[in-house]
This record gives C-alpha cells, structure tokens and sequence, in this order.
C-alpha cells in the first residue's frame, strides 16, 4: 500500500467543492477511505483547514469535513523536532517546509500530492499533482 502525503490545498478541492480540482483529489481522498493507500496530513493541516474551509462553509459542515478527514486519514503531529528542522531547511516558505518535514517523518512515505509545486521543488520525496498521481496508478 502506498503512503501519500495530502497537502492542504487537496482537502480544501474536496471539501470547498473546487471545481476542476475537487474531481481528481476526491478519486485520491475515495482511495484512501477505500483502504487502497494510506493518506497522511499534518495537524496544521487540520487547523489551518478548518479557518480556511469556515468562510465558505458553516461551521457545523466544517466540523463534520475535518471529522471525516480525521477518520481517514493519519495525522502526524507538528511536534518542537519538526519545527526546528523546518526552521534549518532550505525550503523558502516556512509553513510547506513544515508539510515537507512532517512528510518525511514518515517511514516509506511515497510522495507527496499538492497543487502547489513551486513551493515543493526542492522536497526530497517526490512531489506529485493530483492527475499525475492518478496516472501513476493506470
């Protein structure tokens, strides 16, 4: 089973509803609640999700998405080590460094799916698009 890593711009495509994006993260979000891989997010994520996910959805349906996204998918911590290897990384945004540090964290971690691949061109795991993904499955 493969371990991916979900940034937050997949989780805001679902559960925002953005279209064109929502199609290809929510085939990669089904898969995962299908057991077929294994998703993995931060706790940031969880937080940052849910102020972003509350300006365009009520708060009761931005606590029932971040429910379901605890369900399924492993949530690594953000703890002080992750922190200062962000800190000394030489990633230039702060908070994709933390996504990065927190990926790798992980034993196996196969990739990492975003949007937003010019803030991940230097990650040490491999950086895929939801599509891209997707086709590596086919």
């Amino acid at each position: 089973m493969k371990n991916v890593f979900i940034d937050t711009n997949i989780l805001m495509d679902i559960f925002a509803d953005r279209h064109p994006f929502i199609k290809s993260s929510l085939k990669i979000y089904n898969l995962g609640i299908k057991r077929k891989i294994k998703l993995f997010t931060t706790s940031n994520t969880i937080t940052t999700l849910h102020y972003l996910l509350k300006k365009t959805i009520s708060e009761e349906k931005t606590r029932m998405a971040i429910e379901h996204v605890l369900e399924n998918t492993t949530i690594i911590s953000v703890d002080v080590n992750i922190i200062k290897k962000s800190l000394k990384s030489n990633h230039k945004d702060f908070e994709d460094a933390i996504q990065i540090v927190s990926a790798q964290s992980i034993h196996n971690m196969d990739c990492i799916i975003t949007r937003d691949l010019k803030d991940y061109k230097h990650a040490e795991i491999k950086v895929l698009t939801p599509d891209d993904f997707l086709n590596t499955l086919n």
